[in-house]
């Protein structure tokens, strides 16, 4: 890619970030090209849908899937413990920007999704700490990791379109975490 192509690329991302944070998924894609100084023509050279835009922007969170499963592995306490400390992290993971859980959640498992690999990443990094989990005998024999990422991203889709905050949340994730434990 030339010096100049280069530079449009990531300008779009990074201000398609911006844009996706303030008004979510959805945005208006010519509000991101007039933003970022390039031309509607440019940003669809680029990206010849949203979810390709979607799925570059997504590319610098998979590295910080790949840190918080790391640490949720890490973390001290019970089972109980554990699974809502990872629930909570994978809330926030998804929840980065307006829209962000149903866009995630809804692809999650779907082959023919632009962000499938980027929904495996964090499919594999939820598989870590349920495995973890099983082999301690933990949970209940019919946990499907997808399912759990379904469940739990299900519960940060109803957060994020209704604003609730990390308090109204956590009751939701023990329900789920209760019914997943032995």
């Amino acid at each position: 890619m030339r010096a100049d192509a280069q530079r449009n690329y990531d300008r779009i991302v990074e201000v398609a970030r911006e844009v996706f944070r303030e008004h979510g998924y959805d945005a208006s894609l010519d509000l991101v090209a007039k933003r970022a100084g390039v031309g509607p023509g440019t940003l669809y050279r680029h990206f010849p849908k949203r979810e390709n835009l979607i799925d570059a922007i997504l590319q610098s969170w998979v590295d910080k899937v790949t840190d918080t499963a790391d640490k949720a592995l890490a973390y001290e306490g019970d089972d109980r413990d554990v699974l809502l400390n990872w629930f909570e992290r994978y809330v926030e993971l998804i929840s980065q920007h307006k829209g962000g859980p149903a866009k995630i959640t809804s692809a999650m498992g779907d082959p023919e999704s632009p962000i499938m690999t980027k929904c495996q990443v964090l499919a594999n990094a939820n598989a870590r700490l349920i495995d973890r989990l099983r082999e301690d005998g933990a949970l209940r024999e019919q946990v499907d990791t997808i399912q759990v990422c379904r469940l739990v991203g299900g519960i940060a889709t109803v957060a994020d379109q209704s604003d609730l905050d990390v308090t109204a949340v956590r009751p939701l994730l023990e329900v789920v975490a209760d019914g997943l434990l032995k």
